[in-house]
């Protein structure tokens, strides 16, 4: 089940700097929310906060709140590893196992979860495919190596791996930004049939893509030079981009800065 996303007083450190000072927001479950704003603003500094992955980096620390359902994901007794599980994420460059075949791709979640039998990971491996909207186009080369396949092919097999482990949300930091457009426009079509199970939150420097794909979009900016990102406003995606309530986000959807 599709999970909301609560995020309060989020204060996100690079050691002693502040990256990123005073988030608060709510994604609804089975919805799209974009991020957008200027480069080095935090956007996906904050997209990798909400599943606990902005702590791998050494140093690295997060304050405040991330509820997933009313439950803390930095609650103490929480495991990483299970927030993880739940809360997928794809990147912005597509990142399949380049020694792995398209099948072992797909289930690698799942054995480092455990050691489930072949037939379940045979049904896993086409549910995902399938939920990616690959299936077709490799059913008959599953053994092949996922490295083989075109650009936007990859990016839709890591969907198929984080699908595969049946999260409730899926991050995407720029999933398209190192597709053509013919393959942009599948893994966004893609979004809009991912959003009926999940909640999705999308990183994109493409205004226009933010308007295509979401219901919500959250705009970021930078306080001042040398000095944390913040979120500026978030609102309904027309709103946003047709009748913002801050200045800041007028001028940057209308290209007076960033």
């Amino acid at each position: 089940m599709a999970k909301r996303i609560d995020a309060k007083n989020l204060n996100i450190y690079y050691g002693k700097f502040l990256a990123v000072e005073g988030v608060n927001l709510t994604i609804a479950p089975r919805s799209v929310t974009a991020f957008i704003g200027p480069s080095g603003c935090g956007k996906s500094t904050v997209l990798r906060s909400i599943n606990r992955m902005h702590e791998v980096i050494a140093g690295a620390t997060v304050q405040g709140e991330v509820l997933l359902d009313g439950e803390n994901i930095y609650d103490p007794r929480v495991d990483p590893v299970n927030v993880r599980r739940t809360i997928g994420m794809v990147f912005q460059r597509p990142n399949p196992f380049p020694t792995m075949s398209i099948y072992d791709n797909v289930v690698a979640g799942l054995k480092l979860a455990g050691k489930p039998k072949r037939g379940e990971l045979d049904a896993t491996v086409e549910r995902s495919l399938r939920g990616a909207n690959l299936w077709d186009e490799v059913k008959d080369r599953l053994d092949k190596p996922g490295a083989g396949l075109s650009g936007g092919q990859q990016q839709r097999l890591c969907i198929a791996r984080a699908i595969a482990v049946e999260p409730q949300v899926l991050l995407m930091d720029e999933p398209c930004s190192a597709l053509d457009p013919i393959s942009t426009l599948a893994i966004e079509d893609l979004i809009q049939t991912l959003k009926e199970k999940y909640t999705i939150v999308i990183v994109t420097h493409n205004m226009q893509q933010a308007a295509r794909v979401s219901e919500r979009t959250a705009f970021f900016n930078l306080a001042g030079l040398g000095k944390p990102g913040q979120l500026v406003e978030i609102d309904d995606t027309q709103r946003i981009f047709s009748n913002p309530t801050e200045r800041r986000t007028e001028d940057y959807i209308s290209g007076r800065f960033g």
